[in-house]
């Protein structure tokens, strides 16, 4: 089974990614595959270089992530490009890892992506799993991890779908609103139900 999974900021999503992993499932992590296709030499970092000039590189030629999100954080049309440059390499390569674990017989793999829903790939995956969590306990969380003011987390948190959007699209939701155990027991039941473990 191909299951999705996904969140929102400071939801827990990679909390469970690591439970998953603890539990012998092999993850395809969307992240992960963004960073490593921009690496130097990379086919996707010369698209980028081609379309935003040598200025946004690093010395050591890596990809000045700054300088590009400077670029491209005011403007929508720069945005577009730089996207349709990148998604399409992330899930070529996403879905490169998925099939080569599949050829290793990997009965059950996670595909972690964390924008899920916004890059419309649902057909990616067989079953979807939320990681939720109340409004209330999201921003707190947000706020205190990335010493962010109230207001700078709200405009992050408004930048993605909101949960009770995702959950409405999930097969099975995690809420990550108590102590570690308590998702972990959520978690479990959920694999229980799909017969993964």
């Amino acid at each position: 089974m191909i299951i999705g999974l996904t969140g929102s900021i400071a939801s827990g999503k990679s909390t469970v990614a690591k439970m998953l992993q603890e539990l012998g499932l092999q993850i395809v992590d969307a992240d992960i595959v963004a960073r490593d296709v921009v690496e130097p030499g990379t086919e996707t970092l010369g698209k980028i270089v081609e379309v935003f000039g040598e200025d946004i590189l690093l010395e050591n030629g890596g990809l000045n992530r700054a300088k590009l999100g400077e670029i491209i954080f005011h403007n929508p049309a720069k945005r577009k490009e730089l996207n349709d440059i990148i998604h399409p390499a992330i899930r070529k390569e996403m879905l490169r890892q998925r099939d080569e674990w599949i050829e290793k017989g990997e009965k059950n793999i996670v595909m972690d992506i964390p924008l899920l829903f916004e890059s419309r790939l649902q057909h990616f995956v067989e079953k979807i799993l939320v990681v939720s969590v109340t409004e209330d306990i999201q921003l707190t969380r947000l706020m205190e991890r990335n010493h962010l003011s109230e207001k700078e987390a709200k405009a992050r948190i408004a930048s993605q779908l909101p949960l009770s959007v995702k959950e409405k699209g999930a097969d099975a939701v995690v809420y990550n609103n108590g102590n570690f155990e308590n998702t972990r027991d959520q978690l479990l039941k959920t694999l229980d139900l799909w017969d993964v473990i």
